[in-house]
């Protein structure tokens, strides 16, 4: 299939990842409840069509804390970009500079603050609140080194929402023998994935956490690390510390009501983005942009605010900036993550040369006729190994995969 939209790419990408990581990636928590309305609030947003208007000469910039734009669009931060291609934080970091908009560096991302920040134009950075003040003051102070010039602090998390995706896949609860072979076996049956990403995307650790987890050797010990530091006890007045501690411009996400939205700016922030965490937290909130009139009547136009928006059309971008009258979308993108989890940087945002390699590439790697025809053939023992393999990170074993001519 030759890709055309965003929805095609999310048929490619559940059809290269792992079925982990895929629903790790599209999932929302509980019973998707938010991820739904979040969808279709934006999908119910109409546009106000003008004619005869001169379109010759569009000029879509804007300067946002600072930062220069070539149009009001940025990649906020995904968790684990690394797991879905190659250095993948590394990757959607290129194809934003590219094009002249701002990237989003997670704490939980693959890929350093360092290595994302020497590939090209230095990211915003994001972070969580942690029990370990010392470990937070050290990584503001990397992101500084590394040239970040603006903190994204997520505050909709003070633990992690329950996804029953997760379960279901065996990315989350899944331990023993059982669980190691449930993580072979959506290895080895996923091949350019192992090729791509497993065996030649390595370090896969968290890499601006990586110092602080003693011993940590899969993304799992990483990640269990960050849900015990996540502080429940965090208030208002915390964002004093980070104040002090961090001397650039201070976006507060995850904000849906108001009177937050009030208290953040009293707090010090000179953003907010109104966010519902993709539907991965609390289900049954109110969709981001249904959320988001509120929050700018509320902060006025000193402050920016902007929404966290899961659009999988060009023209639902457009609805978040234009219908809602705010200043800069700051678009989740999964979506774009998984093209450059099928494709690579080049593909994404390239010039036309480029995206036709790409194209090319994309027919002989996932033609479904050539991949209904793969099979991959595993003695017994040689699954518990490769069990073992994906569990430390050692190269052993025989993993046959045949094609038909």
């Amino acid at each position: 299939m030759k890709p055309a939209s965003v929805s095609d790419y999310r048929k490619l990408a559940r059809r290269r990842l792992p079925k982990m990581f895929f629903e790790y990636i599209d999932g929302g928590s509980y019973a998707e409840v938010t991820l739904g309305r979040n969808l279709a609030d934006l999908e119910a947003i109409a546009l106000r069509q003008r004619v005869m208007r001169d379109m010759s000469q569009l000029d879509m910039s804007v300067e946002v804390l600072g930062q220069k734009m070539s149009f009001p669009v940025g990649l906020s931060p995904v968790g684990m970009a690394g797991m879905y291609a190659r250095r993948g934080e590394v990757q959607a970091a290129r194809a934003a500079a590219a094009v002249g908009v701002p990237f989003c560096l997670s704490t939980v991302g693959v890929c350093s603050v360092e290595e994302v920040a020497a590939a090209g134009t230095p990211p915003w950075f994001q972070l969580y609140m942690l029990k370990d003040r010392g470990y937070m003051a050290e990584l503001l102070a990397r992101a500084k080194a590394a040239g970040c010039k603006v903190l994204v602090f997520t505050v909709d998390l003070p633990l992690p929402g329950s996804r029953y995706r997760d379960v279901r896949s065996g990315f989350t609860g899944a331990s023993g023998l059982s669980g190691a072979l449930n993580t072979a076996w959506q290895g080895v049956t996923h091949p350019e994935w192992l090729w791509d990403v497993w065996l030649h995307g390595r370090p896969h650790t968290l890499g601006c956490v990586q110092s602080a987890v003693t011993g940590g050797r899969r993304v799992t010990d990483f990640l269990s690390w960050i849900a015990r530091n996540f502080d429940r006890t965090v208030t208002w007045a915390d964002i004093d510390w980070v104040r002090k501690t961090w001397d650039g411009p201070i976006v507060i996400k995850g904000v849906l009501d108001p009177e937050d939205a009030r208290e953040a700016v009293k707090a010090g922030a000179q953003g907010l983005v109104v966010s519902n965490h993709g539907g991965r937290q609390l289900d049954g909130a109110r969709s981001s942009i249904s959320a988001l009139p509120a929050v700018v009547d509320a902060v006025g136009s000193h402050t920016l605010a902007n929404a966290c928006a899961q659009a999988r059309y060009g023209g639902a971008v457009a609805a978040c900036g234009l219908a809602q009258g705010f200043d800069f979308p700051a678009t989740v993108m999964p979506f774009i993550l998984r093209a450059v989890a099928l494709l690579g940087v080049d593909s994404v945002m390239a010039p036309r040369a480029l995206r036709e390699q790409a194209w090319a590439r994309l027919a002989t790697d996932l033609d479904p006729a050539l991949l209904e025809s793969i099979t991959t053939e595993v003695a017994l023992a040689d699954a518990v190994d490769a069990a073992q393999r994906l569990m430390d990170g050692s190269v052993r074993g025989r993993i046959v995969v045949r094609t038909r001519a």
